[in-house]
């Protein structure tokens, strides 16, 4: 059941990821979803590097979080990426679900970043 599971995750990246591509002016946003954590990093796909990063296992993301796989703890990761892309001077990226679904954790990380002034 599991692999099943991981196979299907496998087709819908393959199948997003054949559209989104990021560039220096619109980098691509991915988004990593673990059992306990969540990942969130801003690539450039023409240069094949990581701008800015984040996650639940930063210090400034847990400080008043009840726990590392809440939704309240995606939000405080969107918000801290799009405060770092901002200041960055990055305002637009292309969001990839990464073959996640867009429900839950997901789609509060989406969301927080785009209160935060991420555009989308």
């Amino acid at each position: 059941m599991a692999n099943q599971r991981a196979e299907k995750r496998t087709l819908r990246r393959r199948r997003v990821r054949r559209l989104v591509r990021g560039t220096e002016a619109r980098p691509r946003l991915s988004v990593y979803r673990s059992l306990h954590h969540i990942y969130v990093q801003v690539i450039s796909d023409e240069s094949g590097r990581t701008l800015m990063s984040a996650s639940t296992q930063g210090q400034a993301v847990t400080e008043g979080v009840k726990s590392k796989r809440s939704v309240d703890a995606a939000k405080a990761v969107g918000k801290e990426i799009a405060q770092k892309c901002l200041a960055g001077g990055i305002q637009s990226v292309i969001f990839d679900r990464n073959g996640f679904l867009y429900h839950g954790r997901v789609k509060a990380l989406a969301d927080a970043a785009r209160e935060a002034g991420l555009k989308f």
